[in-house]
């Protein structure tokens, strides 16, 4: 039974939100004062407790972050876009952190949530501005499950083709068959301006127009079969079930929380901008096909545009957010190739890493090759081809010399072969061993910079400011490992935790409290990485050092608590003597 804010007791009945304002605003007016008012509750309701468990699909998800955060992470790889970047980072976190709120709720009304609008994205921008690799990135970060489509592969459903919802499928198969995970998956279609339908066309569009009503249901909400009539393996799997226990297995996932993101470079869109704004061409400042103009027309895109581009209005309906990325410049190409996280310039140190070679850039060579990726008009990706055209003839050759450091220099990037010849007529030149060091140099300092821009990323994981030192350990894990520097910083905080639970174990088996100066935290990260064992194995030697030489230190001179420097890591028999000589030098002052 309720009772009502006069204190009667009454049947539990349902009140009129605008009746309980005024039963409220009464009861707080007799107590508070005449200037207290409560308003009712409407469109938006308090979010209740969360009740979500360690079993739910969040706790497994690692997504805690908000936009400003995943903004931060995604400048760490990506170039320019600030604006992209800004919008996809939000819209995305929105949408699970929305998601998540909901499953939280648990509300019986079966209305609750219908008709919500999801944020479908839509990129539109050149090749090779970083569309992709700026999802995936996302993707990685949250944990979610991630697809990638080509829309020009897939059919509408019950033509022959591929089947649009088999990129659901495609979710399950990568959450593990984890249905529950899959729910809350990325799916991406590249090149979705190629299913923009042909106005020229007579009958039925089935790779165009087709593709876009299929994909209708799964963007908004809608059951998906995971067994299909094209997948004989399913079937002959429920054919046995069906006659072994006389049910029908029917496995299906519900779209509602699957995040949708398109691209495609739309090529005649901006013509179409233009005709609807009545802009007459007037000399070469307004042809669209200028990539600069062509960024001024997209960013004044409407819905119309698409619909007369040759999209389905519904299909449109159903992309609410909207990204342009701008064409990259040769400057933007060389800040690709000088940034550490860059996976071109990784990729290739990999491959002469895998033979035993340092491969070293000079910071011009990066500018030329940059130049030149420029001219081939095609993003990040002529950036592969320009760096395999001047170092393949050096990637052939060498892992069977015993040449084991290469430098990139203009002059390779100008004449890859003939630099070859001179490297093997004089390998051990001494202004190109100078060269390569000053480059080395020169990389490490860049690398350095960069971590200490990550900084504010991991500050709630930081016991102390990133000093020197430890930027030094993150430095040396990203070359020592042959890593991306997200992953090496992960490791070094990692490991780091490892020495403070090492502290802590030490003082709960033992009674004697130790704590270690920075100095012998990288004098043990250091160690470990030298001698090539796990931190764990060279921490449990080091205790068996400690454990008995710090004891005698306690019951000597009853001391019990020590900061322990990178002496006691490195030489704990000099470390013990200087603490006894120490003890009985105050004893003896004392006397």
């Amino acid at each position: 039974m309720d009772k009502p804010i006069n204190g009667e007791d009454s049947p539990r009945t349902r009140r009129d939100p605008e009746q309980l304002e005024r039963q409220l605003s009464e009861y707080l007016s007799q107590k508070y004062g005449d200037r207290s008012r409560a308003l009712a509750p409407r469109l938006c309701p308090l979010p209740k407790a969360d009740k979500l468990d360690e079993d739910s699909v969040w706790a497994r998800i690692n997504f805690d972050m908000r936009p400003e955060e995943m903004v931060a992470y995604l400048d760490q790889y990506i170039v320019r876009q600030d604006e992209a970047k800004a919008v996809l980072a939000t819209k995305v976190c929105t949408h699970f952190n929305r998601a998540r709120y909901l499953a939280s709720r648990a509300s019986a009304d079966p209305a609750d949530g219908v008709g919500l609008i999801k944020n479908n994205v839509l990129m539109i921008g050149p090749t090779g501005v970083g569309k992709t690799y700026m999802v995936k990135l996302i993707a990685a970060k949250m944990g979610v499950p991630f697809v990638k489509g080509d829309a020009t592969k897939f059919s509408e459903t019950g033509y022959v083709g591929g089947d649009v919802e088999d990129l659901i499928r495609d979710l399950v198969h990568e959450a593990g068959d984890d249905l529950e995970m899959a729910q809350y998956g990325i799916v991406y279609i590249d090149e979705v301006d190629k299913i923009a339908s042909a106005h020229s066309l007579i009958g039925p569009d089935v790779s165009r127009t087709g593709v876009q009503r299929a994909l209708l249901k799964p963007m908004e909400e809608t059951e998906v079969d995971l067994k299909t009539a094209h997948d004989p393996i399913s079937q002959i799997q429920a054919i046995e079930k069906y006659r072994k226990t006389g049910k029908r297995d029917k496995r299906t996932i519900n779209t509602r929380h699957i995040l949708f993101i398109m691209s495609g470079a739309f090529g005649g869109l901006p013509e179409i901008i233009k005709k609807r704004q009545h802009q007459k061409a007037v000399g070469f400042a307004a042809d669209v096909r200028d990539p600069i103009k062509n960024q001024e027309y997209f960013r004044q895109l409407t819905s119309q545009d698409l619909v007369e581009f040759g999209f389905e209005t519904e299909f449109v309906g159903r992309l609410p957010v909207t990204v342009v990325l701008e064409e990259l410049t040769a400057g933007d190409l060389y800040h690709i190739l000088q940034n550490p996280n860059n996976p071109v310039v990784i990729s290739k140190k990999r491959d002469f890493a895998s033979y035993g070679i340092d491969l070293r850039l000079e910071d011009q060579a990066l500018k030329t090759l940059a130049g030149q990726a420029a001219e081939l008009g095609t993003g990040a990706r002529a950036l592969v081809s320009v760096l395999e055209k001047a170092l393949l003839p050096f990637e052939k050759r060498l892992p069977s010399t015993d040449i084991r450091e290469l430098l990139l220099s203009p002059e390779v990037v100008a004449d890859p072969q003939g630099s070859l010849e001179r490297l093997l007529a004089d390998p051990a030149d001494p202004e190109t061993a100078r060269r390569f060091e000053e480059a080395a140099r020169q990389e490490r300092l860049e690398l350095l910079k960069m971590i200490a821009k990550r900084e504010a990323l991991y500050a709630d994981r930081l016991d102390q400011p990133l000093t020197p030192a430890r930027m030094d350990l993150i430095a040396d894990e990203y070359y020592q490992v042959g890593m991306t520097l997200g992953t090496a910083f992960e490791n070094v905080l990692e490991r780091l935790q490892q020495v403070r639970e090492f502290e802590v174990s030490f003082f709960e088996r033992y009674g004697i409290r130790i704590r270690f100066t920075e100095a012998a935290e990288v004098a043990i990260l250091a160690g470990a990485a030298a001698e090539e064992c796990a931190l764990s194995y060279y921490l449990n030697r080091l205790d068996q050092v400690l454990e008995p030489g710090l004891k005698l230190v306690r019951d000597r001179t009853g001391q019990y608590d020590f900061l322990l420097s990178d002496q006691a890591v490195l030489d704990t028999e000099a470390f013990l003597r200087t603490l006894f000589q120490q003890h009985y030098t105050k004893t003896l002052g004392g006397n």
